[in-house]
């Protein structure tokens, strides 16, 4: 089953699925800074554009590029913002 997730008014949009490993998400977020909070232990990867990220316990924001990732612990919460539409993938482990 496809799940559809709209967050921030529409400007953060992702599609749930789940596989053998796990729950995932494929999303785009629009320009903007948005704060997530996490449930379980998630592995974003970026996919196109850039997402400049606050983790948690972290005072430094710190820059991902397309084909890299960030792990965020469960039970917590992370800020992102970005100038352009960004793409990712978000695994939740």
């Amino acid at each position: 089953m496809i799940i559809e997730n709209t967050y921030f008014e529409g400007n953060v949009k992702s599609l749930g699925y789940e596989t053998g490993d796990g729950k995932s998400t494929v999303g785009v977020i629009n320009a903007g800074e948005y704060t997530f909070g996490t449930a379980q232990l998630e592995v974003m990867h970026v996919i196109e554009g850039t997402l400049t990220v606050l983790l948690p316990n972290e005072a430094e924001w710190r820059t991902f590029e397309k084909g890299s990732h960030f792990t965020v612990q469960a039970n917590s919460s992370f800020s992102v913002k970005t100038l352009v539409q960004t793409a990712y993938i978000c695994q939740y482990r």
